[in-house]
């Protein structure tokens, strides 16, 4: 029994050192195979593939004879394998690699394509020879084993996520919309994965181009198709063609018989992309299905709310402008001034004080909204920095300090309470007490919202910059002044006064802080062209300066938003990327970038 354990322990023991043995070899073959060093790789792994035909090793043996071009040796190893294993499409597919790798061609092809075309009908025999085939990089005859396959199986919708991950790979746009098209027919549930994978996938208008036109011809013979019409819905969005998108929106609430949700979803759209025309269109189709719909009132006020942005954006007419205010008045009639019209109220005010001059009006219409329950404290506090705001236009300054200090105590660490010191600060600078602004903007350089902060830093900056000498102190003060009046929107006063500080204050040191404010203005009355040389000034004459990456972004938008000239656009926006890596543009920046090269939109 003694002797028994004794040779036992021998056997186990020799078989441990023969494994430890085997396991070296095959680590010194990768390393040789990793270095290039593929004639001493191979004579390794042709001894240890020849101990007991370690299957686990035929990938790295076969792929060193290829490297070192031993076709005949390749062949024999392969033809084998397959042998004895006559369903295994690893080594069917290695052949045909083999006949490739030696010139073979015309052999390759015949050989693949009689795989394909003796496919059984079996899904998993099919899927085994198409993903051979794409490990071996042959993602066409990838693409037609899937193909073959549906017709041995007579199923025109088998296979369609995997053709659809190889057309994604390929990039082969058509076949891709193709496809999608197919399974959105039958699925609309994938819409969303569709949206992000042709959005990735397609880099200019011609592609959604192409898009559009397969649905509609699909849609002609399935026009009630949802999954159909709501990715050629989204294809007008990518492309901006918001009144065809609204078309066909609308004609699928019908259809469905929706209470609106598709649509008033669209208009919000609509009116963060400044369409405020179709968002005009949007609105009034919701309000017409009624007072009943859910939709009824926060339609009125939006719709309101996009006249007022139609007509703020333009040149401004006062009639029509009275007409807007007797809308805002009209809808407060009807639903009465409580929490749910509080948005309208204030909409109202703002109108009446920086467009209507009705100061006491405005003031009394915030005060008023102040004594009513139900408000959420946040926009109480939105209410008091608004009427602030208007408490500074009827020369009530004292008040509006006091009003902002309120929000500023309440809600000290929250950005409503930093907006509130902001303004405090600000009204300091208008007043031209540039000390104690400074003071009070420098404890905002580090505040949490990132807007606050960097216009904090601005306006800390500016204050800094210009109270060297007498002469840049007394320029300062009227470039504040001219700043007070672009707050409370009187443009003209305001654009005369910056006119005047050159003449009055020669070589002083605001020139690029005045052609900012210049273009800003030019922007608020629409005037785009004069806006575009103001801000090319900045770029071309002040690059180094404070406003340089604001210039660049606003005139980039300009270019993109009003102008029509997207490769100008384009270009300023990569200069901020490139050249303004820190500015506070450049997420939004890259974002544009990338939309208007086509690669998606969000």
């Amino acid at each position: 029994m003694r002797k028994l354990l004794v040779y036992l322990f021998f056997f186990l023991g020799c078989s441990v050192a023969v494994a430890q043995v085997r396991s070296s070899e095959e680590a010194l073959a990768f390393q040789y195979y990793q270095n290039g060093e593929y004639e001493k790789a191979a004579v390794i792994y042709k001894k240890l593939f020849g101990q007991k035909n370690n299957i686990s090793l035929y990938d790295q043996y076969y792929n060193t004879l290829l490297k070192i071009k031993a076709y005949d040796e390749a062949e024999k190893l392969v033809q084998k394998q397959l042998k004895n294993d006559p369903d295994n499409y690893v080594y069917a597919v290695d052949i045909g690699r083999l006949y490739q790798e030696s010139g073979r061609n015309e052999k390759a092809k015949e050989w693949f394509e009689n795989l394909i075309r003796n496919l059984s009908p079996n899904e998993f025999a099919i899927r085994d020879l198409a993903t051979n085939l794409y490990r071996a990089e042959a993602y066409d005859l990838a693409i037609k084993t899937f193909l073959a396959g549906r017709k041995v199986l007579n199923n025109d919708d088998a296979f369609a996520f995997d053709l659809l991950g190889l057309y994604r790979f390929r990039k082969d746009k058509a076949m891709l919309v193709h496809e999608y098209l197919n399974v959105l027919s039958k699925n609309p549930e994938v819409l969303l994965q569709a949206q992000s994978v042709i959005g990735n996938v397609f880099e200019e208008n011609a592609d959604y181009d192409l898009l559009k036109a397969a649905v509609l011809r699909r849609l002609q013979k399935d026009p009630q198709n949802i999954g159909l019409t709501e990715i050629l819905t989204w294809s007008f969005i990518q492309q901006k063609d918001f009144d065809m998108a609204l078309r066909q929106i609308i004609a699928l609430d019908k259809r469905l018989k929706e209470e609106g949700d598709r649509v008033y979803d669209f208009s919000v759209v609509l009116l963060n992309n400044e369409a405020f025309e179709t968002a005009v269109d949007a609105l009034n189709y919701l309000i017409s299905k009624g007072e009943d719909n859910r939709f009824y009132i926060p339609a009125r006020i939006d719709l309101i709310n996009a006249k007022s942005q139609l007509l703020i954006s333009g040149k401004l007419d006062t009639k029509e402008l009275v007409i807007l205010e007797n809308e805002y008045k009209t809808l407060l009639g009807e639903f009465g001034k409580n929490s749910r019209t509080a948005f309208a109220i204030r909409k109202l005010a703002s109108l009446q004080a920086f467009h209507l001059n009705k100061l006491k009006e405005a003031e009394g219409l915030l005060e008023e909204l102040l004594t009513i329950s139900g408000l959420a404290p946040q926009v109480i506090a939105q209410i008091k920095l608004e009427l602030g705001d208007i408490y500074i236009l009827t020369g009530e300054v004292w008040e509006a300090n006091l009003i902002y200090g309120q929000v500023e105590k309440q809600f000290a660490n929250e950005p409503v309470g930093q907006e509130a010191k902001f303004r405090n600060g600000k009204l300091s600078y208008y007043r031209g007490d540039f000390t104690w602004a400074k003071a009070q903007l420098d404890v905002l350089k580090s505040s949490t919202s990132q807007l606050i902060a960097n216009d904090a830093l601005n306006l800390s900056l500016l204050i800094a910059d210009n109270l060297w000498n007498e002469t840049d102190s007394a320029a300062l003060k009227m470039y504040a002044k001219a700043d007070m009046l672009i707050s409370i929107n009187k443009t003209h006063e305001a654009l005369k006064l910056l006119d005047s500080i050159d003449a009055t204050y020669p070589g002083h040191s605001l020139t690029d802080d005045i052609l900012m404010s210049r273009a800003r203005l030019f922007i608020q009355q629409a005037d785009y062209e004069s806006a575009a040389v103001s801000l090319q000034k900045i770029i071309d004459d002040h690059s180094f300066d404070l406003w340089a990456d604001d210039a660049i972004f606003t005139l980039a938008d300009i270019f993109e938003r009003k102008l029509q000239q997207p490769e100008k656009a384009k270009q300023l926006y990569q200069r901020i990327i490139n050249d303004h890596p820190g500015s506070l543009y450049v997420i939004e920046a890259r974002k544009r970038f990338r939309n208007l090269r086509g690669d998606k939109v969000g």
